[in-house]
């Protein structure tokens, strides 16, 4: 039995619940990714959002609708990153307090934005190799202290929160859209968008995009049930998850017109471009829907399409990491051509 879509109506009414936090991001047509292209290429800049991403969207959405008991419990959350500012900046704004799990290995700009967006209203506890890890040690340490989780993306009211980003999109595009390209981790937000493109413009194709290194949705839509991962590359921290939400698979294995993988070189290269060339800087994740264009060149000629640009919490101190990888990237593109 297919999973029914989030009702426009709550839609709308999330995007009336988190006005007073949340800025409509630009959308625009970006001219030198159309011209390269030969297609019409928007980019919604979800990396101008407030705490540089969107997840501030669902996190805020879902802990303004807890019921004062479970507020009173005090808010859980696991993160590695985005998510985690999104709680932050909730319970800062609501005067809840919140205990934050994150990976050890989350970049020191992510950890420092959350603490100091969340100030006294937060503590960050540091555990886990993984989101998935960090992710088991919140549960368990709610299930101990009776606390509220609030989770990044298997939650039907983080997804509505999400599908305001996608409901923005269709009062702001000029154009009826051909494509829209979205990343995937978890799957909140392109559950969104698959809640909303679905019922205000069924002929989008949704095409959802995760990194070669962690490609969980893609494997459990091969095998037609959802599976974990025995290992993930966490270098697109962003996006990077050994197991999808059970919400999302369900929403993808109906609805999702397509999933690709692209390699972490690729998508480095494409954050440097993006800063050099376009002053957009943002983390791996970010990069993903750009990145993801050279796969559908043939397919977006004279088309309309968007791209979700997701976050921009990035570490300066990765970048020797980023550039050795896309320069990794570009020689095996070098040797295939030359082969």
């Amino acid at each position: 039995m297919a999973l029914r879509l989030i009702d426009i109506s709550a839609i709308k009414k999330a995007q009336k619940n988190i006005k007073e936090i949340v800025i409509k991001t630009p959308f625009n047509k970006n001219s030198n990714y159309s011209n390269k292209f030969k297609g019409n290429i928007f980019f919604k800049r979800e990396d101008l959002q407030k705490v540089k991403s969107f997840k501030i969207r669902g996190a805020f959405n879902k802990i303004s609708l807890l019921n004062s008991k479970l507020i009173q419990n005090n808010i859980v959350c696991a993160s590695a990153g985005n998510h985690a500012q999104g709680v932050a900046q909730s319970c800062k704004m609501l005067n809840l307090f919140g205990t934050i799990f994150m990976p050890v290995n989350t970049p020191n700009q992510k950890v420092n934005q959350v603490k100091k967006i969340g100030k006294n209203n937060i503590e960050v506890v540091l555990i886990g190799d993984n989101y998935d890890e960090s992710h088991n040690a919140a549960i368990s340490f709610c299930q101990s202290n009776n606390h509220t989780y609030v989770h990044p993306f298997d939650d039907m009211d983080i997804i509505t929160g999400q599908g305001t980003l996608f409901l923005e999109i269709i009062q702001q595009s000029p154009k009826k859209l051909d494509y829209l390209f979205v990343p995937i981790g978890g799957g909140g937000m392109i559950s969104g968008a698959i809640s909303v493109f679905k019922q205000l413009s069924p002929n989008t194709k949704i095409i959802g995009i995760e990194p070669a290194g962690a490609p969980a949705m893609k494997n459990s839509l091969e095998n037609g049930k959802n599976i974990t991962l025995d290992s993930i590359d966490v270098f697109v921290d962003g996006a990077s998850v050994k197991r999808v939400g059970e919400i999302s698979f369900k929403f993808c294995k109906e609805y999702l017109d397509d999933i690709i993988l692209i390699d972490e070189g690729e998508i480095c290269q494409n954050l440097i471009d993006l800063h050099k060339n376009e002053n957009i800087w943002v983390e791996p994740a970010g990069a993903m829907s750009v990145s993801a264009l050279r796969k559908y060149s043939d397919k977006i000629i004279g088309k309309n399409i968007a791209c979700v640009i997701c976050g921009a919490n990035n570490d300066q101190s990765r970048m020797p990491e980023i550039e050795k990888k896309a320069l990794i990237w570009n020689d095996q593109m070098s040797a295939l051509l030359n082969s």
